[in-house]
């Protein structure tokens, strides 16, 4: 009967106890006693929630075959060169150095070049060449023309008065250049192509490395190159002096404008299709521009790798006679072309295409 006593008295505790544990005895949740449900806590959560930040779009990087003529025209563009072998541009670029005029114009009209930085007059033949379907995208290089003399007679343009001078250029810029300075300062002007009786200075046209090569052995007193040909005469030669620069001499003149031999041109039909990878490019070569300019040592490296310039010790002393610059934006571009074409219009209607190039000349990323 004890036993049984016992018995009963631990079964009754037992039962107390889970009761207990069964309205929540020692739990920290409090009890819900009036039905309503709570929402649950995710602040502290660490788990996924299924959705993601915003990204930006990803771009489609474009092949972008660009040329540079080699000189002046090129230097521009090796900080560029360097940065896309790299893989450090977004488009793929292949870009390639060429020597000959008439190539660079047929890679733009038959397609083997999508851009390319040529002298400004065959960037506007070109346009009217092939109807409208090579336009101008940016302005690259000043004036990049210097008188040289073995010896020390000539101080201005009327110095040269009776003179021979030799120059680089025929039927393109250098010759119009130098032409419109000549007469525009009063003087007559006499060349095979144009022979003038008694004229005040003689001009014979030959190519740039002949006359480079002649003056730098002292066989020529006189010349007109356009740099680094002009530095590599003056450093080959300790004779020789730069006489004139070209650049101040225009400017001189106050006939609007400024000489402007160096631009950048697209084929339109590249540009049309992408529109954003030719934004994209001008940024990258205004970079580069401005890379070459502000460390010349290092620009005069890649100027020789890269094949725009024979010898770095020459690219190093030409940079800053290169009057490198960057505008872009077709009012800013016709802004500073316009004058000049009419300069070249006026001596040779054939040295710019036969016409002045119109607004859609200069483009406009619609």
């Amino acid at each position: 009967m004890k036993k049984l006593l016992i018995l009963l008295l631990t079964l009754s505790l037992v039962l107390s106890l889970a009761a207990c544990a069964g309205n929540g005895g020692d739990t920290t949740e409090p009890s819900d006693t009036t039905g309503a449900t709570n929402p649950p806590d995710t602040s502290a959560s660490t788990e996924p929630t299924g959705t993601s930040a915003p990204t930006e779009p990803q771009v489609e990087p474009v092949d972008v075959n660009f040329a540079v003529l080699t000189g002046p025209t090129g230097v521009g563009a090796v900080d560029l060169w360097e940065r896309a072998d790299a893989g450090e541009t977004v488009d793929r670029y292949v870009i390639s150095a060429v020597a000959d005029n008439s190539q660079i114009q047929a890679g733009l009209i038959n397609g083997d070049y999508d851009i390319a930085a040529v002298a400004t007059n065959v960037a506007s033949a070109l346009y009217n060449k092939t109807q409208g379907q090579v336009k101008v995208i940016a302005i690259n290089t000043l004036g990049v023309l210097y008188v040289l003399e073995k010896g020390d007679t000539v101080h201005s343009v009327a110095d040269l008065k009776g003179k021979t001078i030799y120059s680089a250029g025929q039927g393109a810029n250098p010759e119009y250049v130098l032409a419109h300075i000549l007469t525009k300062n009063g003087l007559t002007v006499s060349t095979s192509a144009n022979e003038v009786e008694n004229a005040d200075v003689n001009v014979i046209f030959d190519d740039a490395s002949v006359i480079q090569t002649k003056m730098a052995a002292g066989e020529i007193d006189l010349a007109m190159l356009p740099v680094p040909a002009a530095t590599a005469v003056l450093i080959q030669n300790k004779d020789v002096r730069s006489a004139l620069d070209m650049t101040k001499e225009w400017d001189a003149l106050k006939t609007g404008g400024q000489l402007t031999m160096g631009c950048v041109a697209v084929r339109a039909q590249f540009a049309e299709e992408n529109p954003e990878a030719v934004e994209r490019f001008l940024q990258e070569y205004e970079k580069s521009i401005n890379a070459v300019k502000a460390d010349p040592d290092r620009a005069s490296t890649l100027c020789e790798s890269y094949g725009i310039v024979p010898k770095a010790a020459i690219a190093k002393r030409a940079i800053p006679d290169c009057n490198l610059t960057f505008v872009a934006g077709a009012s800013e571009i016709k802004a500073v072309l316009e004058p000049y074409y009419q300069v070249l219009f006026d001596a040779n209607p054939a040295s710019i295409g036969g016409a002045m190039p119109d607004d859609a000349f200069y483009w406009q990323k619609g």
